[in-house]
């Protein structure tokens, strides 16, 4: 590891170590409540799938060709427009009907509704489900003997049609219940339209790759049984709905068919009865072989004229469709006889647009981009087959012109072929004709007959619906991941928020980005003092934090030429009493004469706490004749002596601008080691700065969890701190951070590697600095 990431491991440790209370106890409600979550309130949900092979000659999957000589109607499909048609309103519509899914049993637990899909003892289906108004909360009881439903007092029967308060119902036994139910049975009903719209959302189809014709249907339901009946009714539905439009069109088909054969077997009885009545009049007839070859070719040109009298009938028909359509889908008249394929994909892609349009103006409004825009494409559509026809219609006009002029010739030929055998000729001429008609519709019958025979060939399931055997959501690993995520990121902002939106100072660093003053020493906050008066420190961290602060400031030396160090603060409370009295005290117990100022004479603090009070003090000193040595005042403890402020305690400030304050401090160097100055907050007066040119040090008291970030944030620009002789800083009261007492306090912050700094060094450098 290197030391980059050394450090960044140990700040973070060293920041958000001492919370781990909050961080653990936030983990175990966090962890509790996932586990809450998992057992009593969500459902878990399961993954459905099923897989179906769809026809697709683009991709290479089509049927073989003697199943393409047997079924006529086959076409084949696109995978993405079948995706389109399975993920319709229609289809899924047609699932919720058929599942009775407007109508969903819940079993009653105590913190949430458990689907009772596989565990109630019936099904409900409602007559008219479109027209039912939706209800919340219906219970029902049922009676296994008696088979009877009892809803708000009244029994209903099963199998049977009953009307009930919220409609014409049916109850029928559930064939899918697994096991009887534990809590209270209770029905809803929900509007068709709203259940369809949140299957459509839950249903996800898609081709298994971009080369392929397996179409994947994937379904996430709270019971895994009715996700797998709703699959299997899905692909049930559909493929039905291509067998049905199949079979539609064969029907039609035959219809004609049929309608042509027995056309053609009147019109061909006539004609064998006007045979045998012409032989049996005229006796037999033996024609020539002249006769008999013009007479084959006449039965060829009329057998092709015949053929496209179908087709042009054919044609009428289609255009009769085309031009009665009114975007509503239908069956597409048979093409038999018609060889063209652009007529047979412009019809199909007719009628592909106009299920798509019917489909979708059952669920979306008339005005909706979609429809208008199927609209335009199926009118667009129309003139392309129109004009189809009237091109296929003119050529078969000229074809059938031209047989006809092939065919007079003929006839003009056979003007020259005896009477009898000319008539003879002609009338077997149209029975050659009307069998070869007769043959070719007995073939196209049973072609359209056979073609229902693979009726499911376009569509092959490949697997039924299945469910996961595990739930797919929620998983439980991750929800507890996630809640020990949030929950350690709660305490993060926590901890954040009460630290860096704080707006009083908490950390060192906060001060060492606002000045360049030496911070000679962190006080921790201590137990309060018993009573008023001063007391002898006997906590051994109060006494060692002063020595440092005396190691520090460089006053261990035997001589030391800066002897006189004023204690002051920003703003009051912040602790300059407390620092000036046992700073003194801490001096005189290493041997050293101290003398101890009160010069603050508005609030004389220090003076209340040995005692003094009342006695003459500085005040007095500058208002009379007094000696400095009748002010100086002794104390309990041994090599301190003490200042007091004065009797009359007030606003002084003029009495400090004389000479005689000249003399004090003359008469005081010589007389003691060290002189420590107690004065008032250096924002609220200006005693401050009348005394700094007295001043050889200046101690700033800076309170944790008091002092304001303002304050801190002004102390290199503000003028009245530039005024002040060689400015150090106490962090006072520094408290432990979070819960765990010891190293992890706010003086050392996110500089934690301070405190490991070489204190010899530190001292040195801080004394050179004053």
């Amino acid at each position: 590891m290197s030391r980059s990431e050394d450090n960044f491991f140990n700040a973070i440790t060293y920041r958000y170590f001492p919370y781990w209370p909050l961080f653990l106890g936030l983990i175990i409600l966090s962890l509790a409540g996932a586990w809450a979550y998992l057992n009593f309130y969500k459902i878990p949900t399961y993954e459905v799938t099923a897989s179906l092979l769809i026809k697709d000659e683009r991709k290479g999957v089509n049927d073989a060709k003697m199943t393409e000589s047997i079924d006529a109607f086959t076409t084949n499909k696109i995978v993405e427009n079948e995706i389109n048609v399975i993920h319709s309103h229609a289809l899924v519509r047609e699932v919720v009907d058929k599942l009775g899914l407007y109508a969903p049993i819940y079993e009653e637990d105590r913190f949430k509704a458990i689907p009772a899909y596989s565990t109630t003892p019936i099904r409900i289906k409602l007559k008219n489900p479109n027209k039912a108004e939706e209800v919340g909360k219906v219970y029902f009881t049922y009676n296994k003997a008696t088979r009877r439903v009892t809803i708000n007092g009244k029994q209903y029967v099963l199998d049977k049609w009953v009307k009930t308060p919220y409609g014409k119902m049916r109850f029928t036994a559930n064939k899918q219940q697994v096991e009887s139910p534990s809590n209270p049975l209770f029905f809803s009903i929900v509007s068709p339209k709203k259940i369809t719209s949140s299957l459509l959302g839950r249903i996800n189809i898609q081709a298994s790759s971009r080369l392929s014709t397996v179409v994947d249907l994937t379904l996430s339901d709270q019971v895994p049984e009715r996700g797998e009946d709703i699959l299997n009714t899905l692909i049930k539905s559909y493929t039905q709905l291509a067998v049905s439009e199949k079979n539609v069109l064969a029907a039609n088909t035959l219809q004609f068919v049929e309608n042509r054969i027995k056309l053609v077997e009147k019109e061909l009885l006539d004609l064998e009865n006007e045979v045998v009545k012409y032989k049996a009049n005229n006796g037999a007839v033996d024609l020539s072989s002249q006769s008999k070859l013009f007479l084959n070719n006449v039965g060829e040109t009329d057998r092709k004229i015949s053929e496209i009298n179908t087709q042009l009938a054919v044609l009428d028909m289609v255009e009769r469709y085309i031009i009665s359509k009114n975007n509503r889908a239908g069956i597409v008249p048979s093409t038999l006889g018609i060889s063209d394929p652009v007529l047979t994909q412009m019809l199909q892609k007719l009628y592909d647009s106009e299920i798509r349009y019917q489909q979708l103006s059952k669920t979306i409004g008339e005005n909706n981009p979609i429809l208008i825009s199927l609209s335009k494409e199926i009118e667009s559509i129309r003139p392309g087959i129109l004009e189809n026809i009237q091109n296929q219609r003119a050529n078969l006009m000229a074809s059938r012109s031209n047989l006809s002029s092939t065919s007079n010739s003929y006839s003009t030929a056979l003007q020259h072929i005896p009477q009898k055998e000319r008539e003879l000729l002609e009338i077997s001429r149209q029975q050659a004709i009307k069998n070869e008609a007769y043959s070719f519709l007995l073939q196209k019958r049973e072609e359209t007959v056979l073609s229902n025979a693979p009726s499911a060939g376009e569509v092959r399931i490949v697997d039924m619906a299945e469910s996961s055997p595990v739930p797919s959501s929620p998983i439980p690993l991750y929800v507890y991941l996630i809640a020990v995520t949030v929950s350690t990121g709660l305490g993060f902002l926590f901890v954040i928020g009460k630290e860096l939106m704080n707006s009083k100072l908490l950390f060192r660093s906060e001060i060492e980005q606002c000045t360049n003053a030496p911070i000679v020493a962190e006080l921790s906050a201590g137990k309060p003092q018993q009573g008023r008066l001063f007391q002898a420190p006997t906590d051994i961290s109060v006494v060692e934090q002063f020595r440092q602060l005396k190691a520090t400031m460089g006053l261990y030396g035997r001589t030391s030429l800066k002897k006189k160090i004023m204690v002051t603060s920003s703003i009051p409370g912040e602790g300059k009493s407390f620092v000036s009295a046992n700073l003194a005290y801490s001096l005189a117990s290493a041997g050293k004469k101290v003398a101890l100022l009160d010069f603050d004479l508005r609030n004389p603090s220090t003076s209340v706490q040995f005692d003094l009070r009342e006695q003459t003090g500085i005040i007095d000193f500058l208002n009379d004749e007094i000696c400095p040595e009748q002010i100086v005042k002794s104390t309990p403890f041994k090599n301190l002596y003490l200042v007091p402020a004065g009797l009359n305690s007030g606003d002084h400030t003029d009495l400090m601008v004389t000479e005689k304050l000249d003399t004090f401090f003359t008469y005081l160097e010589k007389e003691f080691d060290y002189i420590i100055i107690d004065t008032p907050p250096v924002e609220l007066v200006s005693d401050v700065y009348l005394l700094s040119e007295y001043i050889d040090i200046t101690l700033l008291v800076l309170r944790h969890a008091h002092t304001p970030k303002n304050i801190v944030q002004r102390l290199s620009q503000s003028s009245k701190f530039k005024c002040l002789s060689n400015v150090a800083i106490v962090f006072n009261g520094v408290k432990s951070r979070g819960f765990v007492k010891g190293q992890f306090g706010y003086g050392y912050g996110y500089g934690y590697e301070n405190k490991y700094e070489d204190k010899t060094y530190r001292a040195r450098n801080v004394a050179a600095r004053m």
